[in-house]
């Protein structure tokens, strides 16, 4: 059958990846008037040993990876005092200092600061006392806080991208579902299977993930805390099980079920196991993906012939399509504001990710080279983590929703499927 089985039983082709411990991103491109920023070294931050690096390097790779910042370099300025007619002079918008101390045993007291440089005003000033081997978590949030002062958006250095790992030897294969800081960076493994596992989609609070684990060679919907491992069976009808998708309140889970014979959209209520298909028919349904209102879903189907986007309404079923451009689109899922899918569309031999305003029908394509597969949007809207091939090697890749920024993931052994971005994480 055509393209969309496939992506029901298997969801696309498999990239390679790695736990991207030791590994740096790829700034592919940025944006042409990136925002001059200085970041100066915190003073104390020689006198600390941690396992994480320096903060102001964890700091900076944030911000420049993020396509919106150009770092100027310090030089031998004082650390204690900011003149700001020289940063002003290098055309400097914004400048970051701080200290850290000692504060105890296995205690650090950081204290971060952050200045305009045009109107010579404080933006910010906080202290944190954190333990040393929170420093990462501590330096992406720092990121998140210099990313919104000046861009007014929320920052997404704080969140995380889950996505299933696939290591082979010969026949056999191991399938782990992994969780990673947003740059690709500081991987931890929440389950290991030789059975596959797939779709793994974030609850709203990002407590849990949900995801289709073929234990013994069954497909079925697990739930897991990822703070305990704690999981739980949340479906396991005869057939297909799949593309779990968390209502926005975090009270539904849509998913692909096959009780007619094909694969239909269904809801389930978590908590009370009511079950209510929203689409029927003959034709192929899967990937559901809810809009932010929680009072629909769009999904893949092949009921106009090809592989294209729909949209259903909750209350009383009506599908109308949503795209027209291009034989195939799939993998699709709202913006923050509801008016923008994003989607994997094919643009002549290449699979690209696009963007498509609901309004105009207007699809840009983010992505022009490559075979790209499996996007997933960041939580702010601005950025989609998708799959992606770069002379001849897997690799995870992010696009901002604009196509003007663009960045590779660290990369290594094995082979990553399906990537997910979080919801906001603090």
């Amino acid at each position: 059958m055509f393209k969309l089985l496939r992506l029901v039983a298997i969801s696309g082709l498999f990239f390679a990846s790695s736990a991207f411990a030791v590994l740096e991103i790829e700034l592919t491109q940025g944006v042409d008037n990136a925002m001059p920023m200085a970041i100066l070294p915190f003073v104390g931050q020689e006198h600390v040993d941690t396992t994480d690096g320096k903060l102001t390097d964890i700091v900076g790779n944030d911000l420049k990876n993020s396509g919106r910042f150009k770092l100027v370099e310090s030089g031998e300025v004082s650390k204690e005092a900011i003149d700001f007619a020289v940063w002003k002079s290098q055309k400097v918008e914004g400048v970051v200092t701080g200290q850290i101390k000692v504060a105890g045993r296995d205690q650090l007291s950081v204290t971060f600061r952050i200045f305009d440089v045009y109107s010579q005003k404080k933006l910010f000033e906080k202290e944190y006392t954190i333990k040393k081997d929170r420093m990462r978590k501590l330096a992406h949030h720092i990121s998140d806080i210099i990313y919104q002062q000046f861009t007014g958006d929320r920052g997404i250095f704080s969140t995380k991208i889950a996505y299933i790992l696939v290591e082979r030897q010969g026949r056999a294969a191991k399938y782990s579902l992994q969780v990673t800081d947003s740059d690709g960076i500081n991987a931890h493994t929440l389950l290991v299977s030789k059975f596959p596992l797939m779709s793994p989609s974030w609850s709203p609070d990002g407590r849990n993930l949900a995801y289709v684990s073929f234990e013994g060679h069954r497909a079925a919907i697990y739930l897991q805390d990822i703070a305990t491992g704690n999981r739980k069976i949340l479906s396991k009808f005869p057939g297909i099980n799949g593309a779990p998708a968390w209502s926005p309140d975090g009270k539904k889970m849509a998913m692909v079920l096959t009780q007619t014979g094909y694969p239909k959209i269904y809801v389930l209520d978590i908590a009370s196991g009511s079950l209510e298909r929203l689409t029927d028919g003959w034709y192929l349904d899967t990937e559901p993906s809810w809009s932010p209102d929680g009072n629909s879903l769009i999904f893949t189907s092949n009921r106009g012939g090809g592989p294209q986007i729909y949209r259903v309404n909750v209350e009383n079923k009506k599908v109308e399509r949503v795209t027209f451009s291009g034989s195939y689109n799939a993998r699709a899922s709202f913006t923050p504001k509801g008016d923008t899918i994003v989607m994997l569309h094919q643009d002549g031999e290449m699979f690209s990710i696009a963007a498509q305003d609901l309004q105009s029908g207007r699809v840009t394509p983010l992505t022009r080279s490559g075979l790209n597969e499996s996007p997933s949007l960041a939580p702010n809207g601005r950025m989609v983590v998708y799959g992606t091939n770069s002379n001849g090697r897997g690799m995870l890749a992010e696009v901002s929703i604009d196509g003007r920024v663009k960045l590779l993931l660290p990369a290594g052994k094995g082979e990553v499927q399906e990537p997910a971005w979080s919801p906001f994480l603090n």
